[in-house]
């Protein structure tokens, strides 16, 4: 029993330091978009891309590797994704032009996707269901501590070492990770051995997500239109294949007759589709409008995760005992409330107005992640725990790329091929508030669906694997 106990908390704190790890960059590169728009003379459309590059290739690459985890080993393609992550964090820092850091940033996507595809699956493998909502709580909520840390320590890096000193703390830290997992994390997990892995349909997948994304970065144009429609056409003939194929990528018979799984991944998309592009607006908001340094900016930003890293490891443990349907939609509203609310934000608003904001959206968030993730992993059956966490963590990205698809789609209607300048600053505002109208519109529709989910039943709940 001990050495058991030993094994979980030593699993939860790899995982968990990884998902700090990937939180951190993200919320401390958006910090730092300003510095590098400023270095390589990026315009707004071209500046929203260093953050979706690499978005894309992690939703793209998600599900593939959680399927390929399944079959190969959970630990292994998590080292493998560590090794990625770490030695493209070292590339990035010495990025001498546009085009490099932007491809760099794909490779590091790929192996984000190798790290979220498999980390929650490994730590639900060890966790015993009676116990599992308190870990995932407690890996969210470094998730949120990242999302803290990253704009402040983002910002001071930024300003007093300029920032590639970001991707020099993301190479070490994993480094760090990748040796801890090596030494102290004994045994496997692959639930799936022996199974074929699907070559056609992941490529199927992969296109076709990346024809959809990368469309909608290009409306309203007309090419932009045709890769969206191309992109749905793909992902139809994806869903008809892995419903043929023996051994599919794609479960679709996880979604079938499963209501719980079904809405709770929808929920857990539209969520982060009203949400993820928030921070990165009000980055630019508080750095281009409001002449802040990004240590300054980074300190306001940091009242959100602030909250979320507060919150979630209580809510994670409090849907173990009260429905995470009922958490979970209440925590959408609050959401919902506070983006309506940011619509009134204006280019003289206080301050603390906005922080008072940032506070209600943190607390929303808590209140919804935590208790959403235990549904969807409690909702099926341990052998596909890889591909469950691997859809949970697609619909998320998926979720976060359709945000800044929003943000791209207002920034060329509103602003166009411009940098952001105080002289554009209402064209700056005008996208702004389109973009929180539109996402608090989309996080309101978001508590329906939630609503409708249906419980989480004890015998939905099932034992933990053994290390193999």
């Amino acid at each position: 029993m001990m050495k058991a106990r030993s094994t979980e908390r030593l699993v939860l704190a790899v995982v968990s330091l990884s998902s700090f790890m990937t939180a951190f960059m993200a919320s401390s590169v958006n910090i730092a978009l300003p510095a590098i728009g400023r270095e390589f003379l990026m315009d707004a459309v071209l500046l929203n891309w260093v953050a979706s590059a690499y978005l894309l290739p992690t939703a793209m690459f998600l599900l593939p590797m959680g399927r390929l985890a399944d079959i190969r080993g959970r630990k292994r393609i998590f080292l493998l994704g560590l090794s990625i992550f770490s030695l493209t964090s070292l590339a990035l820092a010495f990025s001498t032009q546009p085009s490099w850091l932007l491809a760099l940033r794909g490779v590091q996507g790929i192996g984000c996707a190798m790290i979220f595809g498999t980390a929650m699956a490994i730590l639900t493998s060890v966790w015993p269901a009676q116990r599992r909502g308190f870990a995932l709580g407690i890996n969210i909520g470094t998730v949120y501590l990242g999302l803290t840390l990253g704009p402040v320590l983002g910002g001071l890096l930024t300003d007093h070492l300029g920032w590639r000193s970001i991707f020099w703390s993301g190479a070490a830290l994993g480094g760090v990770l990748l040796v801890l997992t090596l030494r102290h994390i004994r045994g496997e997990w692959a639930d799936s051995r022996g199974e074929r892995f699907d070559v056609l349909g992941s490529g199927i997948y992969a296109l076709s997500l990346l024809s959809l994304m990368y469309g909608l970065s290009l409306l309203p144009e007309r090419q932009g239109l045709s890769l969206v429609v191309l992109g749905l056409g793909g992902l139809m003939v994806f869903i008809l294949w892995e419903n043929r194929v023996a051994h599919p990528v794609f479960d679709v018979r996880l979604f079938m007759g499963n209501r719980l799984f079904v809405f709770s991944n929808l929920t857990a998309m539209i969520h982060y589709s009203a949400t993820f592009a928030v921070v990165f607006l009000l980055s630019l908001y508080l750095q281009y409008i409001r002449g802040l340094s990004a240590q300054a900016a980074g300190l306001i930003l940091m009242a959100q995760p602030v909250v979320m890293a507060l919150l979630t490891p209580v809510t994670g443990h409090l849907s173990d005992r009260i429905e995470p349907r009922l958490l979970a939609s209440g925590g959408m509203g609050v959401t919902a409330g506070g983006l309506f609310w940011l619509t009134a934000l204006r280019q003289d608003s206080p301050l603390p107005m906005l922080v008072f904001i940032l506070i209600l959206l943190g607390a929303g968030y808590a209140l919804f992640s935590s208790p959403n993730t235990n549904a969807v992993m409690s909702s099926v059956q341990q052998k596909s725990y890889g591909v469950a966490s691997s859809i949970l963590a697609t619909m998320r990205m998926c979720g976060q790329m359709f945000s800044m698809g929003v943000v791209m789609l207002v920034f060329a209607l509103c602003i166009g091929r411009e940098p952001i300048t105080p002289a554009n600053a209402p064209a700056f505002m005008q996208s702004l508030m389109l973009a929180c109208w539109l996402f608090a519109l989309l996080s309101g529709a978001g508590i329906f669906f939630s609503l409708v989910r249906g419980r989480v039943h004890p015998g939905a709940i099932h034992p933990p694997p053994r290390a193999q």
